[in-house]
């Protein structure tokens, strides 16, 4: 059987909203971002230049920073730049690319914010360059994970407090992880009623 996006809505019931609409949620309201935000409870969305400043991740209470342009191409901060304070540090070498598969790194940095964020005092900061579209990918791959939104509720709710915009090949990435997702919870749900 075919488990391409066609039989998605037949599948579930639900069926992820194509490219457009998500530029549309992304692109709607806009207005000015600082260099950091927090997005959800507990996790920021930076620039660079903030998870270099030290004093300033101390004074946010930063317990763990995740760099979602990690190595020395791009911000190549890594574990040791933070040797002198608590912070954990987890690194992705991702380059802003539509043909950069993102996606395998989906699972293991939702997994970094979701031991940053349920620990007692934890606060994630997550960044890339920017605090655009690599850094708000990875958080919107984990509230789509672990707090179950769908992509664009997870769009909404990070846009109410930053301005975000992921490249067209993460959004594609994002659609592929909310199909699959949609599929998981369907199946989920067909099990539970059936026990």
């Amino acid at each position: 059987m075919d488990r391409g996006p066609a039989n998605e809505k037949e599948e579930s019931g639900y069926e992820t909203p194509p490219t457009c609409i998500l530029l549309e949620l992304l692109l709607k309201s806009r207005h000015p971002s600082g260099p950091f935000n927090e997005v959800w409870p507990n996790i920021i969305i930076s620039d660079a230049r903030t998870a270099t400043d030290l004093a300033l991740l101390k004074t946010l209470r930063v317990t763990h920073v995740l760099n979602a342009a990690h190595g020395p191409a791009h911000i190549d901060t890594g574990s040791a730049f933070y040797s002198d304070t608590h912070i954990q540090y987890h690194g992705v070498e991702a380059p802003d690319s539509r043909d950069f598969d993102l996606s395998v790194f989906f699972h293991t940095t939702a997994d970094f914010i979701h031991m940053a964020v349920t620990r007692d005092s934890g606060k994630v900061l997550v960044h890339c360059a920017r605090g655009v579209s690599r850094s708000a990918t990875l958080v919107l791959a984990y509230l789509m994970i672990y707090e179950r939104l769908t992509v664009a509720e997870a769009i909404e709710a990070v846009r109410g407090h930053r301005n975000i915009l992921p490249n067209v090949g993460f959004l594609e990435q994002l659609r592929d992880l909310d199909a699959r997702l949609a599929v998981q919870k369907k199946n989920i749900k067909t099990a539970i009623r059936q026990t």
